[in-house]
């Protein structure tokens, strides 16, 4: 799998030779792969007019484009304010709060997300073909479907290690702009243009994943929660700045401590362990059918409604485990 920003082709229709070049060796003779682009094809037809474009099939040969538009920006941002309005509103109907959830169009992100992934690990896993995905700049929904999809093919990825890696590298080293999308939260008047849930979009498709197959994640909800809530106010500098450059100048691994550091030490990585957690070496294809989404009400309901039976559960569980 590899990933990228959208080639410069222009209105011209401009040719890079060592980008065609370099695509070539990927693939042997007679072989293809695919290239998924997460914006519309009229997107991507617009974006040559201020110099983007996409793969010019004559330039390509054994590339096939598939498009899976996916919103990034101002539209993903507006939902998510939208949902936790909705569910911080205690008073509404049930038919309102029903009509409230379907019109804030956060679920229809969260399966846009994971069928997108799981086209990508398709490719790779029934086709054992290379994968391209790229958006507009790689840095947003480009990350979402390469980390995500790496999460269903990949146990390493499931484990709470590997994904600490992979969010290291699929994220943070990658370039997504922390920083500016993760500028507010929902609950600020402000409405910035770059801000844009994407990390948080992410971490709602592992939940659903791990809802789905609750023995094959070793981490759990709390886990993601706490990435949740560094990502917008942290005592650590692991998300902080827009890419490495950024933390390079700013010397953030100088003048802060590591999250990871911190989620590592014994005590507090025992708070976050699946206690039903089993290897399972197998690709994990979740469902992603309007009944299997679901709401993250541990994330998004938090706030209103006391966790204090789901924690003495998970307590109890742990109990268990540890005793046999």
């Amino acid at each position: 799998m590899l990933r990228c920003a959208q080639p410069l082709t222009g209105p011209n229709r401009r040719r890079c030779r060592e980008d065609e070049t370099l695509l070539g060796t990927v693939l042997d003779e007679g072989e293809q792969g695919f290239i998924i682009d997460t914006r519309s094809a009229q997107a991507a037809k617009q974006a040559r007019m201020t110099g983007g474009g996409t793969e010019p099939k004559s330039s390509y040969p054994q590339w096939r484009r598939l498009h899976r538009p996916m919103e990034r920006g101002r539209p993903l941002q507006e939902s998510f304010i939208k949902l936790v309005e909705a569910c911080n509103d205690s008073s509404i109907s049930m038919d309102r709060w029903l009509s409230r959830l379907e019109s804030c169009r956060w679920l229809s992100h969260v399966k846009a997300a994971l069928s997108t992934a799981c086209l990508a690990a398709q490719c790779m896993d029934r086709e054992e073909a290379n994968v391209l995905v790229h958006g507009a700049e790689g840095t947003d929904t480009t990350l979402l479907v390469t980390a995500l999809a790496q999460v269903i093919l990949d146990p390493s990825c499931r484990t709470l290690a590997g994904f600490q890696g992979l969010l290291e590298r699929e994220w943070i080293k990658a370039g997504h702009p922390f920083h500016l999308r993760c500028a507010r939260s929902a609950y600020s008047h402000a409405r910035l243009k770059q801000e844009a849930p994407l990390f948080l979009l992410f971490l709602d498709c592992v939940w659903q994943l791990s809802r789905q197959f609750p023995f094959s994640l070793e981490f759990g909800e709390q886990l993601l929660l706490t990435l949740f809530d560094n990502t917008y106010a942290s005592a650590y500098g692991t998300f902080l700045c827009n890419n490495e450059k950024e933390r390079s100048l700013c010397k953030v691994k100088e003048s802060t401590h590591s999250l990871w550091a911190w989620l590592n030490q014994p005590e507090e990585k025992k708070k976050y362990l699946n206690p039903l957690y089993s290897h399972n070496p197998l690709v994990i294809w979740p469902s992603v059918e309007p009944q299997s989404i679901q709401l993250w009400q541990g994330l998004f309901l938090r706030w209103i409604r006391s966790p204090q039976h789901l924690d003495e559960a998970w307590a109890e569980i742990q109990r268990l485990v540890e005793e046999n």
